[in-house]
């Protein structure tokens, strides 16, 4: 016999009834559901429409008015944009960075995440390389300011650059050495920046050749006592030194005195119808000895002797200022690229790398055509990031860029900073966001369009 239940019709028993149900009276949360969303977002909405959109919608309109805001200008600062020599050199150093930087800083951070998979110590080096991102641009702008200082004494760049240049190129220790008064040296015309003896010499005769304009505390570490030479039958003779002696009034003029030092390695030739016909280097004491031949000719001291100490690139000129900015972008930024492609590599199949391996490809090969593919959806997410990133980019040309070649190094966030406040120009300021905006909003949309497609798969 069947239960009223299970023949249809009954109510079911109290204790299944579900559990769910509300009770009559009470209102369900699930009915507000959609007012408390709106609660909890509205604080969000009204920052992003204070912080965002109210400035682009007041910059959209602003950029169509003229300086004092009052007059109506149409498109006249967006031609201004192409136009102005400023804003025109400032879009071609985007260009330049939006080409190189992200690139770069990329395909360094692939070089770090790959090479620190295969080393104990590679988790340290990563903290060392992205430490960098933990300092402010505005600090990071400080610090390659001092690093490119022309200076070698004070800038590291140069330190290191005149270091290598001075290995293969000796300086020479007498750059500011130059004739005295009543010398018997003057200015060679033929050599510029050499000295020749205003009479020829004569052998026997010790030829006396003073100097000034090197300090003693800058004499070579071998300088010695300057000595008078000695008369050598058939060869000439002579001395050069610095002849000048601390003191008013001390020392004798075109007299080695014994507080004068030699020029040691001062290097001397003797000339004849224009031609060396002799030549040698000055011992420690200045003292120097040249052959017969030189009889009759007259001493040459060569430029070579002179020649100002090699003192480095100028990082921060007009040339090499916007690639320099860029270096230290790159130093910032390249610890970003590192852990985030690190995170994509240790996803990927290190059976497919085997596999490449038993097969025979080298190290190489599994990089550049296992790797780098599989890495390729991280790769362009990384490198559209800084992309968007650098467009932006103000603080690092701002503070490391001298005001002699910030024009050279201008970029379009800085002109819009000089335009709006320094030149008083708030339309074209204006203009020149929405401008930026522009550039930035495709790069955005392949960004999300490329992550959506990721989160599909």
């Amino acid at each position: 016999m069947k239960s009223d239940t299970a023949a249809g019709g009954g109510r079911p028993p109290a204790g299944d009834a579900p559990r769910h149900a509300a009770p009559r009276g009470r209102k369900r949360v699930t009915g507000t559901r959609r007012t408390v969303a709106a609660l909890f977002l509205l604080p969000a909405v009204l920052l992003l429409g204070a912080l965002v959109v109210y400035p682009i919608g007041y910059s959209v309109f602003r950029s169509f008015y003229d300086r004092s805001g009052d007059g109506f200008a149409g498109f006249d600062n967006y031609q201004a944009l192409f136009s102005d020599a400023g804003i025109r050199t400032a879009l071609k150093n985007n260009i330049v960075w939006v080409v190189f930087a992200p690139t770069l800083a990329t395909a360094l951070g692939l070089v770090f995440a790959v090479l620190t998979e295969r080393v104990r110590w590679g988790t340290a080096f990563k903290l060392v390389v992205f430490m960098p991102m933990v300092i402010s641009m505005l600090a990071a702008g400080i610090i390659f300011r001092l690093v490119y200082d022309q200076d070698p004494d004070k800038g590291v760049a140069n330190a290191v650059w005149v270091g290598v240049h001075d290995t293969f190129a000796e300086a020479s220790a007498f750059p500011k050495a130059h004739p005295g008064r009543e010398s018997p040296l003057a200015a060679d015309p033929a050599s510029k920046g050499s000295f020749l003896t205003r009479e020829p010499v004569s052998a026997g005769e010790p030829v006396a050749l003073p100097l000034v304009g090197v300090a003693p505390d800058l004499m070579p570490d071998d300088a010695a006592t300057a000595v008078r030479a000695e008369a050598e039958p058939g060869k000439v003779t002579g001395t050069v030194w610095q002849d000048f002696t601390r003191g008013e009034g001390v020392g004798t003029l075109k007299e080695p005195d014994p507080a004068e030092f030699g020029y040691a390695g001062m290097r001397i030739e003797a000339v004849k119808d224009g031609r060396v016909v002799a030549s040698t280097e000055a011992r420690g004491d200045g003292t120097f000895t040249l052959s017969e031949a030189a009889d009759g000719a007259r001493l040459r001291l060569p430029a070579e002797n002179f020649k100002e100490p090699y003192n480095g690139l100028d990082w921060l000129g007009p040339a090499l200022v916007t690639p320099s900015i860029i270096g230290s972008y790159i130093w910032m930024w390249a610890g970003f690229a590192m852990v985030l492609i690190a995170a994509g590599l240790a996803s990927v199949p290190r059976e497919l790398m085997e596999a490449a391996r038993v097969d025979g490809a080298n190290e190489w090969q599994v990089f550049r055509r296992v790797t780098v593919p599989l890495l390729a959806p991280v790769l362009a997410v990384v490198t559209v990031t800084l992309m968007i990133n650098v467009l932006k980019v103000f603080d690092l040309v701002y503070i490391i860029a001298p005001g002699s070649s910030q024009d050279d190094a201008n970029v379009l966030a800085l002109e819009l900073y000089r335009k709006g406040f320094s030149e008083d120009q708030p339309g074209v300021a204006s203009a020149i966001a929405v401008f930026l905006l522009l550039l930035v909003i495709p790069v955005m949309w392949f960004n999300i369009r490329r992550l959506r497609r990721e989160g599909r798969r």
